[in-house]
């Protein structure tokens, strides 16, 4: 059994269409683990093979209940989830990993969230530029993250250590070069 593309499948119906398998997602995002399973015809899934795909995913991108009889994804929606996030304090700096063909579009708007809840941004570079790698040619953006805070906006971090914000101002980017 492919585990990466069970994690690509999970991502997808936690995180974006669970309707598409007529799964209902708690406010929480939240999913119940059994209808999951039942629901699903690509692949053959069982909670071993989801306690598998969870513990063995590099990004932390799911988290499984207390009680093992859920499962959510911790970011990246396009559904509309509470996350239920508190707002932190975040290092100085923090970095964005983007594409260099968007580099124009983002030095005159800024970082927006796009369908996503949420502007995604990183303490380390290698994980910044492993997103940037999926959309082209990866760059790196260092956010005045400090600043941005003693300015008012908020951010938090999720539970595989990815923070958020809900958007990035131009006047907060340079590029890490």
């Amino acid at each position: 059994m492919d585990l990466k593309k069970i994690s690509k499948y999970l991502s997808f119906i936690l995180r974006h269409q669970p309707d598409s398998i007529g799964l209902e997602l708690s406010d929480e995002g939240w999913a119940n683990i059994n209808e999951l399973i039942g629901k699903t015809r690509k692949f053959k899934l069982t909670k071993e093979l989801i306690d598998t795909v969870v513990a063995s995913n590099d990004k932390k991108r799911f988290l499984v209940s207390d009680d093992g009889l859920r499962i959510k994804a911790n970011q990246g929606h396009s559904v509309n989830v509470k996350l239920e996030l508190e707002p932190m304090t975040p290092p100085d700096v923090l970095l964005h990993g983007t594409a260099e063909r968007f580099l124009d579009s983002i030095f005159r708007q800024g970082l927006k969230k796009q369908q996503r809840h949420h502007v995604h941004l990183s303490e380390t570079q290698k994980t910044a530029l492993s997103v940037g790698a999926r959309y082209g040619k990866p760059v790196l953006l260092k956010v005045d993250s400090k600043l941005m805070h003693e300015h008012g906006l908020e951010f938090f971090m999720t539970e595989n250590d990815v923070w958020l914000v809900d958007e990035v101002p131009v006047e907060y980017l340079t590029l890490n070069v």
